[in-house]
C-alpha cells in the first residue's frame, strides 16, 4: 500500500452484521474487533446486527442496509465456512449484483500466511449489491485481523494508491 499524503482522507459508513446461530452482543469478539478496527482507521460505523446462519435473515438484513443513504459498505463475519449452516456467500448470491472474486481470493492467499492450508475451508467472498460493496469475512478473530488489517484497511482508504474502493463509489451503479 502507498498511503498519498496529498489526498485527502474520505470517510465512508460502514455497517457490520455477524453470523451466527450462537454469538451475542455479550460474546461477539469478531463482531467488536472489527467495529474497533473501522472506527480506529477513521471510518464510520453506522449500524450493526447479528442474525442467525439463514439465507431470508442475512439478506433481509443486508437488503435494509442496503436502502440506507448512511451505509457505503457492509462487512458480515461468519458462515462463510464449509458445513451445511455456513451460508453466507449463499444469501449474497440473493442479492447481489455482481462479484468481486479477487476478494476471496487475495482472502486466502493472505489468511495462508497465517494459518496455512487451512484456508481451503473459507469462502470469503465479496460482491457489489445497489452500488454498495458487501464483503463476506469468516467469523474467527484471526480472519476477521486478516481481511481488516491487510486488504479492506488498504482498500477503502480513499489515499490508496494506485487504486482504492473509494473512489470507485461513484461509479458503482453504472450500466
Amino acid at each position: 500500500m502507498a498511503v498519498d499524503p496529498e489526498r485527502t482522507f474520505t470517510p465512508i459508513g460502514i455497517a457490520v452484521l455477524t453470523v451466527s446461530d450462537t454469538r451475542t452482543t455479550a460474546d461477539d469478539t469478531s463482531g467488536d474487533l472489527l467495529c474497533e478496527r473501522i472506527k480506529a482507521a477513521g471510518h464510520r460505523l453506522v449500524a450493526r446486527a447479528i442474525v442467525r446462519d439463514e439465507v431470508h435473515a442475512i439478506a433481509s438484513r443486508i437488503r435494509n442496509w442496503l436502502d440506507d443513504r448512511a451505509v457505503d459498505a457492509i462487512i458480515t463475519t461468519g458462515g462463510t465456512g464449509l458445513t451445511g449452516r455456513d451460508i453466507t456467500p449463499e444469501a449474497l448470491d440473493t442479492i447481489k449484483d455482481r462479484d468481486i472474486p479477487g476478494f476471496g481470493e487475495l482472502f486466502r492467499m493472505v489468511s495462508f500466511q497465517t494459518i496455512g492450508t487451512s484456508t481451503l475451508q473459507s469462502r470469503a467472498c465479496a460482491v457489489i449489491a445497489r452500488g454498495k460493496y458487501v464483503f463476506a469475512l469468516p467469523g474467527s478473530n484471526g480472519a476477521v485481523k486478516d481481511g481488516w488489517d491487510l486488504i479492506l484497511k488498504e482498500q477503502l482508504d480513499s489515499r490508496n494508491r494506485p487504486c482504492n474502493f473509494v473512489e470507485l463509489m461513484p461509479r458503482l451503479r453504472e450500466v
